[in-house]
């Protein structure tokens, strides 16, 4: 698949959800209780033990998913997420070599950035998506800000993105948003039925 249909199924799905478990039994069961919520973009985080083995496994099971990974520091592990079936990879900061790597295989790179000047060098290094991050440290009405003077950026928000605000940041010019630690949180609070719930409830929240 190229980069843009990959990046538009990421825009399509309105959500992207951030995958982190202490284990890889924990992380797998937040992953299929959001995809079983409805939810179609998931994104493991390599700071999740055997985040690869994840990878690969979703990838399988469910070829309609597009499925990345997060939280990859450099071009190293980029390559090894690719090769485990990383359709997109993310960062929590920009690096050329990660953008470079994506760019040879036609893999979307959505690095985290704060300042117009880190997302003026993510686009010049062929970067079409960005990751808001933290997006706690901003307010929704910040994108529109930054499409004053880089109205062709697509953002994604991510971190504080919650189901109080997720529609306000689209509506602020947000691509899609990313969420993350509500998933922990309702599958420690319900267990994984849980995790399916709180997806539904982004789902339809974005979608209407």
């Amino acid at each position: 698949m190229k980069s843009y249909q990959t990046l538009q199924k990421m825009i399509d799905a309105g959500i992207t959800a951030v995958v982190r478990g202490d284990t890889f039994e924990e992380a797998a069961t937040i992953a299929k209780g959001c995809i079983e919520g409805g939810v179609t973009s998931i994104e493991v985080t390599f700071t999740t033990p055997d985040a690869m083995r994840l990878i690969k496994q979703l990838s399988t099971q469910y070829p309609d998913i597009t499925v990345g990974a997060g939280s990859v520091l450099d071009s190293e592990t980029a390559r090894i997420a690719i090769l485990n079936g990383a359709e997109y990879v993310v960062s929590p900061c920009f690096d050329a070599g990660a953008a470079k790597l994506c760019n040879r295989y036609q893999v979307p790179y959505v690095p985290g950035c704060m300042t117009i000047r880190e997302m003026k060098e993510a686009t010049e290094y062929g970067v079409a998506l960005i990751k808001l991050f933290p997006g706690n440290q901003f307010e929704p009405s910040f994108i529109k800000s930054v499409k004053g003077p880089l109205p062709h950026v697509a953002i994604m928000p991510t971190g504080g993105v919650n189901a109080s605000n997720a529609k306000e940041w689209i509506e602020n010019g947000a691509a899609a948003v990313g969420v993350g630690s509500d998933w922990n949180k309702a599958l420690k609070k319900s267990g994984a039925e849980g995790v399916v719930e709180a997806a539904k409830v982004y789902v339809e929240l974005l979608n209407n």
